[in-house]
């Protein structure tokens, strides 16, 4: 994985650095394609400092929510390019602390050419935003406190929901909030 990531950087790490988490947040668009799944990947440091993440995430195939159109995948010189995009979650704990989490909605991602269930995708740090979520079954004292994870504000959870409401072809699920 880590020679995978090394390999993308500078074809992710351009698209990360040009779009803010709330430009992102404008528009919900439904479509049903191939996408990277992040809901609950675990991300690691590039490097000491640095504010991007590589996060291995699952590849999916189906409905989703992004707010730029589907595409089938992209053929680069680093691998086949999909996007980040969102997929409805039962169960949440919010977190409140300050721990760092990983922005990867609507991010992109090259698909690993050894599993093409997996991809890496290069993510944003957040810190000191509001409230997060983990996706989790359940709660525990290290719930918010251990790891990296790809994550969202809580807002931004309650308003993609909000908005699956009135979609025809996904459907969000009653959500819980767990814990905290």
């Amino acid at each position: 994985m880590r020679l995978l990531a090394a390999s993308v950087l500078s074809v992710l790490v351009l698209a990360v650095a040009g779009c803010s988490d709330d430009e992102t947040m404008t528009r919900y668009l439904v479509c049903e394609s191939t996408y990277a799944l992040c809901t609950t990947a675990r991300c690691a440091p590039i490097e000491e400092g640095e504010e991007t993440v590589f996060c291995d995430c699952a590849v999916k195939t189906g409905f989703s929510v992004g707010s730029t159109p589907c595409h089938e995948p992209i053929d680069t010189p680093e691998g086949k390019q999909v996007v980040s995009r969102y997929f409805p979650v039962k169960t949440y704990a919010a977190c409140t602390n300050d721990r760092p989490w990983a922005w990867c909605f609507d991010r992109p991602c090259i698909v690993d050419p050894a599993d093409p269930t997996r991809a890496v995708c290069a993510c944003n740090i957040v810190r000191d935003d509001g409230p997060y979520v983990m996706v989790t079954e359940s709660y525990s004292d290290t719930t918010c406190t251990t790891g990296l994870y790809s994550s969202a504000r809580v807002r931004d959870l309650k308003r993609t929901t909000e908005f699956l409401k009135s979609s025809k072809e996904l459907k969000p699920f009653a959500l819980k909030q767990v814990g905290g």
